[in-house]
């Protein structure tokens, strides 16, 4: 059917405000401080073929393939088939999901009898079951990191409400009632969606609806197209590499081919390393988002909805068996270790063909924090995700000490950790000057946090990266700082590896460092002024102020 330009305009905003509303009632009703706090969790609207049509700014890595992970559900469960009170749900790394952690719930909105739409939401889950709490660096394979729930149909008041699933999941969880609670936040802000878009299909009828959500793919499609067509054709290589597997001293080695040709563009990870035995595998879906994610801030104008028409013109591919797309049961916990990877080396070819428009790599790593401890009342775990430094610009200076492009979380705030953990507390939390690289536009600037243990039996799991590559500087500019793990016992000190699994002591202080963003440009064009800012602001000690001047002049 043909829209009105004005009706147009008026649904597809309010579709996208329903995801808005959506994922900020995941976040206020959530129980655990990595969704509550972090906001490591998304929401989306997809339509009744299970595309994207408008996403929450929250989390790009859990949504840019979104639609990979509810189609294996709509096969199994077409729309036809769906009833209200229904809800599809999986997890499966193998089947269009990430990692285990990541649980999505799909919700058919139905109007006059009929599925026009999905709401869609994912969280973070504090603990899933598995060999460890929080996160299991030594896990063999999938199966040792937790439940998997694989594309299926279920019903709220059947098998949740009470129900079957909610009793299975409820027994096989360290911290059932925190767990439960971010599962009823997904819900809640399922039904948040739901609503809205039934208001919506009550005022306007349900096939003008339909309408605008094609018109919007359309619209994001032409946008990015012509994005894609303003580039230089030509075949662009890029690269970049993980540390280590956790297991050798050999880095890992991501490489990809971009291909643009006209307004289509591919993106091909042929060459990367094969699959490792480790948790650090990343999954076809996230390889997916990863690589959309990454040509998206690159070609596309920001004005643009991230949605199934801006995938349209992108072609992704990862070879079989390599760490992006791992054959099972590989483990695949630490996914966004090659995923930010991945983003690096896409980043990288892109900066041969659109140089003004890329950013220098960040930190660009999840360092993934769990601490856990078992006491008389239960297990008590806490899990945060920390970023880094972002890389500088062309225009632009990187930002300091946030999560990376992928993931996005906020930093907990201590006064919500010291109200709900008493085993461990923050005692330090600062930014790291001198830990960006310089340059014309400097990049950011990374951070330290130390915890105390306050009782025997804390048990640490953790992964992270860039303990030895440093981020690069691009077009002259230099190199980020790299980040390191220390233990504090006494007076003793102990480098711990990015990789680990430790049991405490009373008293031990655990110290991490996130490192800085590369710089873009020569540091000699660097503004006064700006050096002037850094210095004030204590970014700079007076070693590296020094030796500033010295090379300016």
């Amino acid at each position: 059917m043909t829209l009105d330009p004005i009706d147009y305009a008026v649904i597809s905003q309010a579709i996208q405000a329903a995801a808005d509303e959506a994922g900020t009632k995941l976040v206020k009703s959530a129980y655990t401080p990595i969704l509550r706090e972090a906001q490591d969790g998304s929401a989306a609207i997809l339509d009744r073929e299970g595309n994207v049509i408008a996403q929450a700014d929250l989390i790009p890595m859990q949504l840019g393939g979104i639609s990979a992970t509810c189609k294996p559900c709509l096969e199994r469960h077409p729309p036809e088939t769906l009833k209200p009170g229904d809800f599809l749900m999986q997890n499966d790394p193998f089947q269009g999901g990430q990692h285990l952690q990541d649980v999505f719930i799909f919700t058919p909105v139905f109007v006059d009898g009929e599925v026009i739409a999905f709401s869609a939401s994912v969280a973070h889950h504090l603990d899933l079951g598995g060999g460890a709490a929080g996160l299991n660096m030594d896990a063999p394979d999938v199966y040792a990191e937790g439940i998997r729930i694989p594309p299926s149909k279920w019903n709220w008041e059947e098998d949740w409400n009470g129900g079957k699933l909610e009793a299975l999941l409820r027994l096989n969880v360290r911290v059932p009632d925190l767990t439960l609670g971010d599962f009823n936040a997904q819900f809640a802000a399922n039904a948040i969606a739901e609503n809205r878009l039934q208001q919506l299909a009550a005022k306007y009828g349900a096939a003008k609806i339909t309408a605008a959500m094609s018109e919007l793919l359309d619209y994001c499609e032409r946008r990015m197209r012509a994005g894609i067509a303003a580039a230089p054709d030509g075949v662009y290589h890029g690269h970049a590499a993980i540390d280590d597997d956790g297991t050798s001293e050999e880095p890992v080695h991501i490489r990809c081919t971009v291909t643009i040709k006209g307004d289509e563009l591919e993106v091909d990870f042929e060459g990367t390393d094969p699959q490792v035995a480790t948790n650090i595998n990343c999954p076809f879906a996230s390889c997916l988002a990863t690589a959309l994610s990454c040509v998206k801030s690159v070609i596309s104008a920001p004005d643009i909805p991230f949605n199934e028409g801006c995938k349209r013109p992108v072609t992704v591919k990862a070879p079989y068996g390599s760490i992006l797309n791992p054959r099972p049961p590989a483990p695949v916990r630490a996914r966004l270790l090659p995923a930010y990877r991945a983003y690096n080396a896409v980043m990288d070819a892109l900066a041969k063909a659109v140089p003004a428009q890329v950013i220098a790599p960040g930190y660009d790593t999840t360092t993934s924090f769990c601490l856990a401890h078992l006491g008389e009342k239960g297990y008590s775990v806490y899990l945060e995700i920390f970023g880094g430094g972002y890389g500088a610009g062309a225009g632009n200076d990187g930002v300091d000490a946030v999560d990376s492009p992928l993931s996005n979380c906020s930093n907990t705030p201590v006064e919500s950790l010291d109200a709900d953990y008493d085993f461990f507390r923050v005692t330090g939390y600062a930014l790291a000057p001198d830990s960006f690289g310089d340059g014309e536009h400097r990049g950011g600037a990374g951070f330290t946090r130390r915890y105390e243990i306050l009782k025997d039996g804390v048990k640490l799991q953790t992964y992270a990266d860039r303990h030895k590559l440093a981020p690069g500087g691009v077009f002259g500019g230099a190199d980020g700082m790299s980040g390191r793990t220390r233990l504090f016992r006494g007076a003793e000190v102990i480098t711990v590896p990015p990789k680990a699994n430790l049991a405490f002591q009373k008293g031990d202080v655990i110290e991490i460092s996130l490192g800085g963003g590369g710089g873009y440009g020569l540091p000699a064009k660097r503004q006064p002024a700006a050096r002037e800012q850094d210095q004030a602001n204590g970014m700079v000690s007076m070693v590296t102020a020094s030796t500033q001047r010295i090379a300016a002049e």
